[in-house]
């Protein structure tokens, strides 16, 4: 089995052009199973003997243990990686390690920002000023549309149309979609635009950058990013906010006041519902008075 791990490292370092970080963390997590299959069988097995009852074996060890569900799905990535290896050089006929499903990883239940943390922050942009008049502009599509950071950024002239309220968004995947814009950032973005200046490199017309910097070029995610940070300071917001965090509040606020899953899942641009649905997990509120109103017993 050692003779195998070093092959095996040695491939990595010198046909993978693995760094020495990737080698250290193959090399420990070989290590860890070789140490288990010692004590399980007393002494240390050949590697074409090891087949997936054993792995399995091993797998649940590390969950009794109490290893973090990434750290398991990492090591038995290791393994598989191993045990290919193992076929190609004809040590091993299969994949024992491949049947083996990696951990569900926990869903996290994303940060959002009340109704009334948004007001403050969206009053923050001071708006006698072109830049100030831009940063509102930016937080209001945010929040208004549920943009990512990026299809904000990205937006040009020709996707506005504020008479109508929409703005044509080019999501992951390069997937278009119209998106509902609300008055306050419609009329946001028209101060906005009243004031921009673009660069002699920026072009006029349908293909204008709708956001940029003080030289009148295109804004990066970056220094959205930047801009926000400076306002969550000024209002005393959670400095966890990202521009993400408006998105998240975005939907977690329609599904408060009675929107349907699927609609929110357009307004996003979600391939999956799957996707929308960590949503449900944190609008609460709405469903409570839902039931409360529709219930004949709720009260």
């Amino acid at each position: 089995m050692q003779t195998a791990v070093a092959r095996f490292l040695k491939y990595l370092q010198v046909e993978r052009n693995a760094s020495d970080l990737t080698i250290k963390s193959y090399r420990e997590d070989l290590e860890a199973l070789l140490e288990y299959l010692t004590d399980v069988e007393g002494a240390p097995p050949a590697p074409g003997e090891i087949g997936t009852v054993e792995l399995r074996g091993y797998v649940a060890a590390l969950h009794e243990a109490g290893y973090a569900k990434t750290t398991i799905a990492r090591r038995l990535a290791s393994l598989r990686s191993f045990f290919r290896f193992g076929q190609r050089e004809g040590w091993t006929k299969s994949n024992p390690a491949k049947p083996l499903r990696n951990p569900r990883k926990a869903r996290s239940l994303p940060h959002f920002l009340s109704s009334e943390e948004i007001e403050r922050l969206l009053a923050a942009p001071p708006t006698d000023e072109p830049l100030g008049l831009r940063d509102r502009a930016i937080l209001e599509v945010l929040y208004s549309a549920g943009l990512r950071v990026s299809e904000l950024a990205g937006l040009n002239d020709g996707d506005l149309d504020l008479a109508g309220g929409v703005l044509r968004v080019r999501g992951k995947g390069k997937r278009e979609r119209v998106s509902p814009v609300g008055s306050f950032a419609t009329r946001a973005l028209q101060n906005w635009l009243d004031v921009r200046k673009l660069s002699s490199r920026e072009a006029a017309g349908a293909h204008a950058p709708v956001f940029v910097n003080r030289f009148g070029r295109r804004l990066t995610t970056r220094s959205i990013g930047r801009l926000l940070e400076k306002y969550l300071k000024q209002t005393g917001l959670d400095q966890r906010t990202t521009p993400h965090t408006l998105r998240h509040s975005f939907a977690t606020h329609l599904l408060d006041r009675g929107a349907d899953i699927r609609s929110v899942q357009e307004l996003l641009g979600h391939k999956s519902l799957v996707t929308t649905q960590i949503y449900t997990h944190v609008s609460t509120a709405g469903l409570r008075a839902v039931y409360e109103r529709a219930h004949p017993r709720a009260s």
